[in-house]
């Protein structure tokens, strides 16, 4: 790693204990880290209980060179360490090495750009037939809806549910099991702890789920048809190289990993919309005439000026130099995810929510974070944009949102999510009714007459 090495070991970083600094990150994570950015620079350290020692980086230049780093050195599986106990073992998530690298290529098939296009059509009419019971003339949370719409889009089109008895269940008991916060996770590790009162509705539908998913694994390897299934669990079966246990490990990764994200940046970009009525009237036009590219653009401000994920981390095996400063093992290097996009040398005026910035643009892999980076990017990112544009298109097209001058939505961190704090509250003033839109196709989808 380049740059002049210091006589301390680590950067400077607030003294306060390492308590009162996790309540600070969890209360008020955004304003807190840009308080430190601002007091000690663009490298600096935390120390967080339950976390350890924390090396924060908001240079471009020094978060490139964590993404480039060598795996066996940058580990991204030991900073994961601690959702084991809700995704296992071999979680292509907790893994590093080798073990990680052969894991990522065994799961890459499904999330090819051919492959996820292919599942555009089941995604938009999910998407339509949510939408078909929304209130008109009544205030409701979106963020519940976009929940139900990406969870039943990863039932149908990742683990390729079909028995209906089994679907109902899945979408009973998977709701539960995502909503396991930082003080669940902890206890997740413990098999004592989870026996215990506070703990046991958790592990009841842990394991509700796994009965779940294992008997869609066994269905699966004994299906005939299984050569010409689309879904993510056939792909994953057909590729060979994974025990149930750990095919097991993948579904729950890709439902943790996959589904409150996206119905979280759906969330967000209902809000983001509503109160930018300017904005709000150009994505109506591209959603009804197939202008996916700005409604791209619309996505990529939104994980931009709203970042979902609150950060990502490396946890260094051996002394590294970077940022000027000679790093010891074991601290965990984080990728300021949320300072970086909201850095105005970096992104222009970054408060404002400006889909024309990202039009024809290709931010930089280290200052446009939203998927993570380097071999540890999202395994699932092209999904979910086109997941994002197809569920986004369908909304706007089937339905008229009323704007509002309310203030903005604050942001409220549930594990490493930040939500929507009132749920993204919305209305809906009309509804159109019109067939679901395909990738592809969209420029010849049925325009809407008020288009």
């Amino acid at each position: 790693m380049t740059g002049s090495t210091k006589a301390t070991s680590l950067p400077p970083g607030p003294r306060l204990p390492k308590l009162a600094q996790a309540v600070l990150m969890l209360k008020c994570g955004p304003r807190y880290l840009a308080r430190c950015r601002r007091r000690y620079g663009s490298t600096f350290t935390l120390r967080v209980a339950g976390m350890g020692t924390l090396v924060y980086l908001t240079d471009p230049n020094d978060i490139k060179a964590v993404f480039a780093g060598d795996p066996e050195i940058f580990h991204a599986g030991e900073a994961n360490s601690m959702l084991k106990g809700l995704l296992g073992d071999s979680s292509v998530l907790v893994v590093d090495g080798d073990v990680h690298r052969d894991r990522r290529r065994l799961m890459l098939a499904p999330f090819t750009r051919d492959a996820v296009a292919g599942q555009a059509a089941v995604m938009a009419q999910i998407a339509a037939d949510n939408i078909a019971g929304w209130p008109v003339g009544t205030p409701f949370p979106a963020a519940p809806k976009m929940a139900e719409i990406t969870l039943e889009i990863i039932l149908r089109t990742v683990i390729g549910t079909s028995d209906p008895a089994r679907l109902s269940a899945l979408r009973t008991v998977i709701p539960r099991v995502l909503r396991v916060g930082a003080w669940e996770s902890s206890a997740l590790t413990s098999q004592e702890s989870m026996r215990r009162g506070p703990w046991r509705s958790l592990r009841s539908a842990l394991t509700r789920a796994d009965e779940l998913m294992y008997a869609e694994i066994a269905d699966r390897r004994a299906d005939p048809d299984l050569a010409r299934r689309t879904d993510a669990l056939s792909m994953l079966v057909r590729a060979g190289g994974m025990t149930d246990r750990e095919l097991r490990d993948q579904l729950i990764t890709l439902l943790v990993a996959g589904h409150d994200t996206t119905a979280t940046g759906l969330s967000w970009a209902l809000e983001r919309l509503i109160r930018h009525p300017d904005v709000l009237a150009r994505a109506v036009r591209a959603a009804r005439t197939g202008d996916d590219e700005y409604l791209d653009a619309v996505a990529k401000e939104t994980l931009r000026n709203r970042s979902v994920v609150f950060d990502v981390g490396r946890v260094i095996t051996e002394p590294v130099e970077l940022a000027g400063y000679s790093l010891p093992a074991g601290v965990m290097l984080v990728p300021g995810m949320v300072v970086v996009h909201g850095d105005d040398r970096i992104y222009p005026h970054a408060d404002r929510f400006d889909p024309d910035r990202m039009l024809g643009a290709a931010p930089s892999p280290s200052s446009y974070l939203p998927f993570g980076g380097g071999n540890r990017r999202c395994l699932g990112a092209t999904f979910a944009m086109t997941e994002f544009r197809v569920v986004l298109r369908e909304v706007l097209r089937r339905v008229d949102l009323d704007t509002t001058t309310e203030p903005d939505e604050r942001r409220r961190l549930k594990a490493v999510i930040f939500e929507p704090r009132r749920g993204a509250r919305i209305r809906v003033t009309a509804k159109h009714a019109m067939p679901p839109c395909t990738e592809g196709r969209a420029a010849t989808c049925p325009a809407d007459k008020h288009a």
